[in-house]
């Protein structure tokens, strides 16, 4: 009995496990993390930095001075009002917009340099800046990030320091609003206050999951 039996080869089989490349080297993501203001979206992307998830985090840039313990390059890109209005003439700015009197905004370039390295990309936006990144970019991830319930919003909000009464009120009615925009994303996570570490470990779950997803189309900037 001859036992060098030659195995039967479907045709094109080569080029349906060649098909397979693009999960075993998944172009990289385009996350948007998003949510009202106060859930914790600093707080999820610092926790993600530190346990050395292989990410590219893309630095916000605001005209606002910097608040006690931030760290230019780190927390935001601070620059003046007018050099910001500059690079929005220029076409500097992947998109922009004014929160709370204040201009922020990401740099088109700090994209376009991550994705081309192949990292996955991370910004942390409002609600408004994830509405026009996804006009744009029909394939950025959306992640909103949700406080678990009313209380619990207007605690954080309220605890935020350096706010006036009028800032907190304005705050508070925009953290509403954001909320009624929940369904504009791809996913909901809800921050549980104490569970910083479960929160970042969805997000990563969120992540791998779309890289696996079947009619996932690259990100085209």
């Amino acid at each position: 009995m001859n036992n060098h039996i030659k195995p039967l080869v479907m045709p094109h089989a080569q080029e349906v496990f060649s098909s397979l490349e693009r999960y075993l080297h998944p172009d990289p993501l385009l996350v948007v993390i998003s949510g009202p203001s106060g859930v914790g979206k600093d707080s999820v992307i610092r926790r993600m930095l530190e346990l050395q998830y292989p990410f590219h985090f893309v630095v916000t840039t605001t005209d606002r001075p910097p608040r006690p313990g931030e760290v230019d390059g780190v927390d935001y890109h601070f620059v003046s009002t007018a050099e910001f209005e500059a690079m929005v003439a220029e076409g500097e700015m992947f998109e922009h917009a004014i929160v709370y009197g204040q201009y922020k905004g990401v740099e088109r370039s700090h994209i376009r340099q991550a994705l081309h390295t192949g990292s996955d990309v991370m910004m942390r936006l409002d609600v408004q800046g994830a509405a026009t990144v996804r006009a744009q970019v029909p394939q950025a991830l959306g992640i909103f990030l949700a406080p678990p319930s009313l209380d619990a919003l207007l605690h954080r909000l309220h605890r935020r320091p350096g706010d006036s009464p009028e800032q907190r009120r304005e705050r508070v009615e925009m953290a509403l609003s954001e909320m009624e925009r929940m369904r504009e994303f791809d996913y909901v996570i809800v921050n549980q206050e104490g569970c910083l570490d479960e929160t970042v470990k969805k997000v990563v779950a969120i992540m791998e999951t779309e890289k696996c997803r079947i009619h996932r189309e690259p990100v085209k900037l």
